[in-house]
Formats: C-alpha cells, structure tokens, sequence
C-alpha cells in the first residue's frame, strides 16, 4: 500500500474529549438496557423511569442552591449536582446532539489546548453557566426557572473556546474578528426559532450563553502561553 494510504479518514479523537462523552454514553447504554428490559427490572417503561430517576438525582436545581445560600448551609451531597448535570439527558436526542457537539468541538478545541485545559473549559463551562443560572434566577424570582439537565452550557464553553481560536486567527491576518462569533450567532437563531415553534418557556438559554462566554473568557488563560500573555498586559497597564 502506497504511503498515506493506509492513514484512518477520521481525525482520531483525544482521550480527554472520550472522557468527557463516555459517561453519556454510557448514561443513554444504560437506559436503552431499561427500555428492552434487560436492566431496572424488566418491566414496561423501565427505561425512561430510570431516565427519570438519573435526572432527578444529577439536575442542577436553580432554586435549591439559593435557598442552601440564604441558609448559608453547604450540603456537599447537593452540591456536586453543578458537576454531574452535564453527563444526563431529557431524551436519546438530546444525548446525541451533545455527544456529536463535544466529540466535533472537543477535537477541534483540543488542538490547540492542553488536555487539563479542555477539561477545564468543559467543567468551567458547565459551572460557569450554572452559577449565572441560578443568579438570574434570584435576581427574577417571579419567574420559574427550570432545572439544568444535559449537557448544553458545557458544550458552548467548547463553542466559546473554539470562538477564541478563530477571534484570535482573524487578528493575526488583520482580518474582521467579528466573523469569529458566526457559529455562536447561527446557534442562537436556531435557539430562537425553536423557541418561538415550541414555546415551551424554557430558560435554560440563559446558561448555554453564559457558558459560551465562560469559554470564551477562560480561553485567553488556559490557551498555551495565555497567562504569561495576560501578566505581561497588565504590567503594561
């Protein structure tokens, strides 16, 4: 076989990203097991009560984390949910869009990043949203906000991050930067349009751009060199 011939058509994907997406994987393996009755018990539905059961238990609740913060109580087996809301999902569907987001974006991002740095825009990402959430949340309270579930905020962090990589591209060509955050504003309009198709009143957009900016922002520190970048620039200052 002739050299270059034999190489994979795929770009292989880092371990880090596959870390990240595993635990949906293997989240949506599980409750697919449930609804063929081969785990849960066997029984009609067994799947989506599992489902059920997972998103009660991971969901990050808005509304919870302000009452532990007005009770000034720190209940730790609450508050990992901030951690764990990005790996389950409402629906197959929506699993396979985040899990196809984060494998194309992860791959992307993690060209460039170190791989302890798309870690932490992913989970930076997803904190980062939550705690925007719940401020908006408290800042509105008559207002229902809903629970955060999926893994949405984390992905626009990837979005973000990816946003940067382009933001910085077109300033070394001395090109438009604005072009940078095209994918950003295709993905709101899309939001918006099925917003407005099913109005089903969700805030949870209000996370999923908050995380993108979350990304976007950790990215001029956690980009090789960024932090030497950003001293240098305050000295200057």
């Amino acid at each position: 076989m002739r050299p270059g011939y034999d190489e994979s058509p795929l770009n292989p994907v880092p371990a880090v990203v596959w870390a990240l997406v595993l635990p949906m994987i293997a989240c949506e393996a599980v409750f697919g097991l449930g609804q063929l009755g081969l785990a849960g018990g066997g029984g009609p539905g067994a799947g989506l009560a599992m489902r059920q059961v997972a998103a009660e238990r991971t969901a990050y609740i808005p509304e919870m984390m302000l009452q532990l913060w007005q009770m000034r109580v720190l209940i730790w087996d609450q508050s990992w949910r901030i951690l764990s809301y990005p790996f389950v999902h409402l629906s197959l569907t929506h699993a396979i869009f985040v899990i196809v987001f984060c494998l194309a974006l992860g791959n992307l991002v993690a060209s460039q990043f170190r791989a302890w740095a798309v870690a932490a825009l992913f989970f930076g990402s997803a904190i980062g949203g939550a705690l925007v959430y719940t401020l908006v949340a408290g800042l509105l309270p008559q207002f229902r906000f809903q629970p955060l579930i999926g893994g949405y905020p984390a992905v626009y962090g990837l979005v973000g991050a990816f946003t940067f990589l382009l933001w910085t591209r077109l300033g070394q060509e001395n090109a438009n930067r604005m072009r940078a955050f095209t994918l950003i504003g295709m993905l709101l309009a899309f939001q918006l349009v099925f917003g407005i198709l099913f109005q089903d009143g969700s805030k949870t957009w209000i996370a999923e751009i908050a995380g993108f900016a979350t990304g976007f922002l950790m990215s001029f520190v956690l980009i090789p060199g960024g932090v030497a970048r950003v001293m240098r620039q305050i000295r200057q200052r």
